[in-house]
């Protein structure tokens, strides 16, 4: 329930544009943020608690990286899977079958005292992820048409999925400081016993009245091209770029894609269709949140370094830090819509990538002094407002224009976009921060690595402005 109370405390906005809906279709908003506001805070609340998790069920140090990649590859390995799943067989069905499968897993993971009952959770909490995230994305979408009310709701389910990630590396030091780490499990289950039965009753179903075929060979080649995509960026940033195990699973993932790709072009019922990859909208919309998404998770991690082995904060002072960010990601997500409804969604995207830029250059600058946490405060709070704006153009734009029967494929690109931008960020700077580093130690080489990677990581931003300014055609639309 603390959940439910927190999205009712940071939604002024769209509760007033929702008071003239039915006590159904509020019901039916606030599962859907619930859920994917729960899924965001999983990706981040046990990155604190790893060393604690580790000891207590008896995994060895070199292997604590797979409670977070046996999530990540599920998630982000399935979720196009799922989400054409969800067009196909209803999505109602699948949110709900995800749900239970979160609850489950999770009160799996929360009494584990073995490493693989505990990894094979999280394996499972991946899967729910890439089941629900985009089957509430696209039931989110059918109820709500196109227009000033579909992109307030897009608006905070973006704010909240962004805060999720804050939110997560706060609790997540909270959680294992006063009660166990186990609570980070048992949180999701009082979640899915909550959502669930108001999710019977208020959620409506929706699939097409004659269900086509599924795609198996392009489900296959797919799932199996992002689990060797998602595989190889973690690993990367575990090791090395150079390391075999990283150049033979991307260079599979190429192979398999480019399998996909040649498999839709001539099944009669793709998976994805290759019209829907060459829309303007869709194609350049997902690059847009693939780079917001990649450019802000990692300058999290670039300044958790910074705050941890710079500045000597605790991993719970650092994350409490962060939450100056999350405020600025529920802002953002709260005056998205409103930008985006009178600029227009490319403007919108390009204007906040160039914002979130300006707010990272100063970040170059920050020194080993403790009072430097007076310039990273602010700078990130915009930051964080500017990620959200263009995080809600690219929901608004790559999931406007298609008819219902494709918006669960248009959610579950969205959400791919967003689970590889997340992979692929951190993987890369933390190449160029051990780049920079190469075998010098101390505070004073990681402050030089870290502004380095993230001089790097403004420089995407721009990058990213000016490849959707070129390339990204959408209809303006100022109905907001």
């Amino acid at each position: 329930m603390a959940v439910i109370d927190q999205i009712q405390t940071t939604a002024p906005a769209v509760q007033a544009d929702t008071a003239a809906l039915g006590r159904r279709d509020r019901l039916t908003l606030l599962v859907l943020l619930t859920a994917g506001f729960t899924l965001a805070v999983d990706f981040s609340i046990l990155n604190v608690a790893l060393p604690v998790i580790g000891a207590d069920v008896g995994l060895p140090l070199h292997a604590l990286q797979w409670i977070a990649t046996a999530f990540a590859l599920c998630a982000a390995g399935f979720t196009l899977l799922f989400g054409r799943i969800a067009d196909l067989f209803g999505r109602r069905r699948l949110f709900l079958g995800g749900m239970a499968l979160l609850g489950i897993s999770s009160l799996a993971g929360g009494l584990a005292t073995t490493p693989g009952v505990l990894l094979t959770a999280r394996a499972l909490q991946g899967l729910a992820t890439a089941a629900v995230t985009p089957a509430a994305l696209s039931l989110l979408t059918t109820s709500f048409g196109e227009g000033p009310r579909r992109d307030k709701a897009l608006g905070l389910n973006g704010a909240l999925t962004a805060a999720g990630f804050t939110t997560g590396a706060i609790l997540g030091g909270v959680v294992t400081d006063l009660l166990s780490w186990r609570w980070a499990f048992f949180i999701n289950v009082v979640v899915a016993v909550v959502v669930l039965p108001i999710a019977l009753r208020v959620l409506p179903e929706s699939r097409p009245a004659v269900r086509p075929s599924l795609d198996l060979s392009g489900a296959v080649t797919v799932t199996l091209g992002l689990l060797a995509l998602v595989y190889g960026l973690t690993t990367a940033g575990q090791t090395s770029w150079g390391d075999p195990r990283v150049v033979g699973s991307l260079a599979a993932a190429v192979a398999l894609l480019a399998a996909f790709w040649a498999i839709e072009r001539r099944h009669r019922q793709p998976l994805v269709p290759v019209a829907v990859l060459r829309r303007p909208t869709v194609a350049w919309g997902n690059v847009a949140g693939l780079l917001a998404f990649a450019t802000e998770t990692s300058l999290v991690f670039l300044l958790t370094l910074y705050l941890q082995d710079v500045l000597g904060y605790s991993p719970l002072a650092a994350g409490l830090a962060f939450s100056v960010l999350g405020a600025g990601t529920v802002a953002g997500g709260l005056l998205g819509p409103r930008i985006i409804g009178r600029v227009g969604a490319k403007t919108g995207i390009v204007a906040a990538l160039l914002v979130q830029a300006a707010a990272t250059i100063p970040l170059v600058f920050l020194g080993s002094e403790p009072g430097w946490i007076g310039l990273l405060l602010p700078v990130t709070f915009l930051g964080g407002v500017a990620n959200l704006v263009a995080i809600v153009g690219f929901m608004v734009t790559a999931t406007s224009g298609l008819p219902d029967a494709e918006q669960g494929l248009a959610t579950g690109l969205t959400t791919m976009s967003q689970q590889v931008g997340i992979t692929l960020g951190i993987p890369v700077m933390s190449a160029v921060v051990a780049g920079s580093l190469g075998s010098r130690t101390g505070s004073g080489a990681m402050l030089g690595a870290v502004t380095t990677a993230i001089a790097v990581n403004a420089a995407l931003c721009l990058v990213a402005a000016v490849l959707i300014g070129v390339f990204l055609r959408t209809r303006t639309r100022r109905d907001a």
